[in-house]
């Protein structure tokens, strides 16, 4: 086979008989077909092309399709190379593969060719792609120069070329002698056990391993553009994403909570003095205090943490808050004002939606302020500020601790935003402790997992489930229900408790069970 290509599979909606069929966030898989030398290259979707945008190919032999629902295209610059052996290289320097406009979705993929041992070129849009570096010697810098496009047909130039020298900006050890070893990864967890020194790659980069040397292009440039890509060293140990004597990541994940609100507040907040400090959007609190509205935009999981926080941060701040659903606030076209301060929560920082209504809300220019556990993700690098909610890796699926630790970093905003107001000393104090009392909480709660795990018995076997709780509880109802789905596939639903009059009491019969969340706030009465 002329050509192979290496694409990451993320989550998709699929046939589970097809070759897009769902697989973990750091999957990375290669699939070829014999016959035709065609290229099976995972989740890539294009709008549907007309026949005569196959002109240009050199035969029918040369079509690249990609098998299961929604990832059939044609990648026409990629079946041209596979007539003639190009090198991977020389595809990216001749062909504009993915400015197509009828090009949309997201992908990750490295490209290689046997003809070319020594030389693999990758790219990205949407989903996230990193290359890890190693070498045993020292790195000469810590940044890559980016090579810009001079022509309108993609030809990728440099200075040395055009002083008629093909050779390209070299990144290697200290010397070309010295061994330097690159890794492809769509997260840092994949090679973290290789090495911690990573460069994440924006959308339509294009990364070049030639002859030991690294470049990386683009094919435009804009005027508010980096010209570099920063070499990051990463906080992580390998022993992190190991799952020890655990049953599953998840389960770790939930026992590891006591550790990981305590990481998200430490040196953040001083319970002696009751000050609170988020060192990645301090700089900006005056702007955020002058707003007009508080909008919290996000999917999922780190929805229910905006949902949880939202009373307390319309009491703590004395603003209108707004929480969206980041696919719902893109279909509306929600209005956006300059005086607007979105926040934009993401676990992994790379959720589609949540970014596609970011770069929609700056454009707008709105202040931007992300909430994600990954350095170096898209939602923290388009992001004016932001806060690293240090949850630490999440391997498994469903969110555990990456909700709690979400819910700790807002409520930290919602106390640094009022530090000033006088009427709200009180009010912080008692928060701020209860704060300090939480990872023991927490613990006291990990304690009854066996009671915990005899109640699911006596109800896994029921269809379905409801949720239900008010006030700060209604979003525990929400999550839960949520978990309930994607772990059991069991139909649940949360349930906002006064509601309950208005459509959900028809549910309700002997045979339904129902989880009350309930706890001794203003809401509860005897």
């Amino acid at each position: 086979m002329p050509l192979g290509v290496i694409f990451h599979l993320g989550w998709v909606s699929a046939n589970p008989s097809s070759i897009c069929q769902p697989g973990p966030v750091v999957q990375v898989s290669a699939y070829s077909s014999s016959s035709r030398e065609e290229i099976a290259i995972g989740r890539l979707v294009l709008e549907e092309v007309g026949k005569d945008d196959y002109g240009r190919l050199p035969g029918p032999e040369a079509i690249v399709f990609i098998p299961g629902p929604g990832c059939t295209t044609s990648l026409s610059s990629f079946a041209h190379a596979l007539q003639y052996s190009c090198s991977p290289f020389t595809i990216y320097r001749r062909y504009d593969p993915f400015y197509d406009p009828a090009a949309e979705g997201a992908f990750a993929m490295a490209v290689m060719s046997k003809h070319f041992p020594g030389e693999i070129v990758s790219s990205r849009r949407g989903s996230p792609l990193l290359v890890g570096v190693k070498s045993k010697a020292k790195l000469t810098t810590d940044h890559i120069p980016i090579l810009y496009s001079k022509d309108q047909r993609g030809l990728l130039t440099t200075s040395s070329q055009r002083n008629g020298n093909d050779d390209l900006t070299e990144y290697h050890a200290i010397g070309p002698q010295k061994e330097v070893e690159y890794f492809f990864a769509s997260d840092a967890s994949a090679i973290i056990e290789h090495t911690n020194k990573v460069i994440f790659l924006e959308d339509d980069d294009v990364a070049s391993v030639k002859d030991g040397s690294l470049t990386i292009h683009r094919i435009h440039r804009n005027v508010d553009d980096s010209t570099v890509r920063e070499v990051i060293t990463l906080k992580m140990e390998i022993q992190q994403i190991m799952k020890g004597n655990y049953s599953s990541f998840m389960q770790k994940e939930i026992f590891e909570q006591p550790e990981s609100v305590v990481n998200t507040m430490r040196g953040r907040v001083n319970f002696e003095t009751n000050q609170v400090v988020l060192g990645g959007i301090k700089d900006y609190m005056h702007e955020i205090r002058r707003c007009r509205r508080l909008l919290f935009i996000a999917c999922g999981t780190s929805y229910h943490s905006a949902v949880a926080t939202r009373q307390l941060l319309e009491e703590l701040t004395e603003l209108p808050v707004m929480v969206e659903l980041a696919s719902d606030f893109l279909d509306r076209s929600t209005p956006i004002f300059r005086d607007d301060v979105c926040f934009f929560i993401s676990q992994s920082g790379e959720t589609a939606d949540t970014l596609m209504a970011l770069r929609y809300c700056k454009k707008r220019g709105a202040l931007i302020v992300g909430i994600t556990n990954v350095v170096g993700s898209s939602i923290s690098r388009d992001s004016h500020c932001g806060v690293h909610i240090n949850a630490g890796p999440e391997i498994g699926v469903a969110s555990t601790k990456a909700y709690t630790s979400q819910f700790i970093s807002l409520v930290l905003f919602g106390l640094m935003f009022c530090e000033d107001r006088i009427s709200m000393q009180e009010r912080r104090r008692e928060i701020i402790q209860g704060l300090k009392k939480l990872p023991g909480q927490i613990q006291e709660v990990l304690k009854i997992d066996e009671q915990i795990h005899n109640l699911a018995q006596e109800l896994y076997q029921q269809k379905s489930l409801l949720v239900m709780g008010r006030g700060y509880n209604y979003a525990t109802c929400l999550e839960g229900a949520l978990k309930i789905k994607e772990l059991t596939y069991m139909h649940s639903e949360g349930i906002m408790a006064g509601e309950l009059k208005h459509g959900p009491l028809a549910l309700v019969d002997k045979a339904m069970p129902v989880l009350m969340v309930i706890t001794r706030d203003k809401v509860f009465t005897v």
